[in-house]
């Protein structure tokens, strides 16, 4: 490669079809689903793989900004940037905003390899060879989409009909099609020369500004303004609201990709799989009678299933081919054939105002999480995770009490007017109305138990005076 190239991962998403284990607040790009990393991890470390890259900027939006940059850290990659979308503006604004920060940190031949962040790719080998290709297409001024070699006529994927070849390794696009009926999959993959649209591109920053340009002016120039505008917030850089905001919500295969003569394809031929929908686990070893386990689980008489316990024992008997995914606060049961449904559930669950669509039990903060154990109308207990050197907001309630219990490490305490520490087994109680805070100044993690009482327990009444990582008051 003779110009850099800056890999953006887009880890935007809520994961819906992969519920309960996926939530809103913790997607399922989060997740350790295939690996001991979680998949956003896992496409970093394989763009990281690639060579003379440049660190992985990480396009979010502002409620997970906190899991990218612990989750990028803790797979050790501390010099990614995150990039923080102020609302969802789908994958062509995202792309517009990449090709505009490349072009002003790298020049305007830098090539941009825009990736989704929960995506699997287990060769990692075959991806790298096809990036090398589809660079050579880039700097000869195409714009390329990678044509996943598909395995079975699935009808939940767009395709890509390849055209003639173009150079080594890569071809132009005939036509792009939408997900197809079962007759029409099946007749594609016995014609050939089919791919299955991955989402996978990667171009050089001056051509897709100047395609963009073309198809979408005022898009474009909204996202050089936002920018040219961001705002550096700790560890992240903030795209100027007022410009993104104005972005048409379009994705990049119709605001570009069907209407530029600079589309081409690289085959991909990888493993690929988007982990779109439970039966992803089929990808996952096998026991003899075809069943796929992970957790705590025993299956008596049935084959094909796919059963995943997250927090007890799960037990089937002469059941087969159903998929059930247990957690510590909801459990899912389908057949393959319903597997897609899973996201009409969150919607319902979500209408009906039900919290098991939006958050896990277990909360993740920048400073830690915490757990909700048990609940009733006056009472709540949750238990608190707060890691070394990481401290809680400086806040008060109006309508709840709280007790503290330290349960492992040492805390450092705001209590009103004084401030001291407590050790394993100590507690303190916090007045309804006092200034609290709770630190954790030692070297291993603080545990802690919180039994909260009053007429109101919800997240939303907190009042924060001081606050280090930058959040609004509505956040917490």
């Amino acid at each position: 490669m003779s110009s850099v190239l800056m890999p953006c991962i887009m880890a935007g998403g809520s994961g819906t079809r992969l519920w309960p284990l996926s939530r809103e607040q913790y997607p399922k790009q989060f997740l350790n689903l295939t690996d001991a990393q979680s998949l956003l991890q896992l496409t970093a470390r394989r763009a990281a793989k690639l060579g003379a890259v440049t660190p992985s900027v990480v396009i979010c939006g502002e409620d997970q900004r906190f899991l990218v940059a612990e989750q990028m850290r803790a797979g050790g990659f501390k010099d990614a940037i995150t990039l923080v979308e102020p609302t969802g503006r789908n994958t062509a604004p995202a792309a517009a905003c990449a090709a505009h920060l490349a072009l002003r940190r790298y020049g305007p031949d830098a090539m941009v390899l825009l990736m989704a962040a929960d995506h699997m790719i287990p060769n990692e080998a075959a991806f790298a060879r096809a990036v090398e290709v589809a660079c050579v297409a880039a700097q000869a001024g195409k714009i390329v989409t990678f044509g996943i070699q598909p395995t079975r006529p699935e009808t939940g994927y767009g395709y890509l009909r390849a055209g003639a070849a173009l150079g080594a390794g890569y071809l132009s696009v005939s036509a792009f099609i939408e997900k197809p009926v079962r007759e029409k999959a099946e007749a594609f993959i016995a014609e050939g020369g089919y791919y299955w649209n991955g989402g996978l591109f990667l171009f050089r920053a001056d051509v897709m500004l100047a395609e963009l340009k073309h198809f979408e002016a005022a898009m474009e120039a909204l996202a050089e303004k936002a920018v040219e505008n961001a705002k550096a917030d700790l560890d992240f850089v903030r795209l100027d609201p007022e410009s993104f905001k104005a972005c048409r919500n379009e994705s990049i295969d119709y605001a570009v990709m069907e209407k530029t003569d600079k589309a081409a394809i690289v085959p991909l031929d990888a493993g690929w799989d988007d982990v779109g929908a439970w039966t992803f686990m089929d990808t996952l070893p096998k026991d003899a009678q075809g069943n796929v386990k992970r957790g705590d689980v025993w299956i008596e008489g049935g084959q094909g299933n796919l059963v995943h316990a997250d927090s007890r024992m799960v037990a089937l008997a002469g059941v087969s081919d159903v998929i059930v995914v247990e957690t510590k606060d909801a459990v899912l049961v389908t057949d393959r054939a319903h597997v897609q449904d899973v996201k009409k559930i969150v919607a319902s669950l979500k209408k009906a105002g039900r919290s098991e669509a939006v958050n896990h039990p277990t909360v993740y903060r920048p400073w830690g999480s915490y757990e909700t154990i048990a609940m009733d109308e006056r009472f709540q207990v949750k238990r608190i995770i707060v890691k070394p050197g990481q401290k809680l907001s400086l806040q008060m309630h109006h309508h709840r009490a709280e007790h503290w219990i330290v349960v492992k490490g040492t805390a450092e305490i705001t209590n009103g007017e004084k401030v001291f520490m407590l050790t394993e087994n100590q507690s303190t109680y916090i007045p309804l109305g006092t200034t609290h805070r709770l630190v954790n100044p030692g070297k291993v993690l603080l545990e802690l138990i919180e039994v909260q009482s009053g007429s109101y327990l919800g997240e939303d009444d907190i009042v924060r005076f001081e606050d280090v990582y930058g959040r609004t008051p509505e956040k917490q």
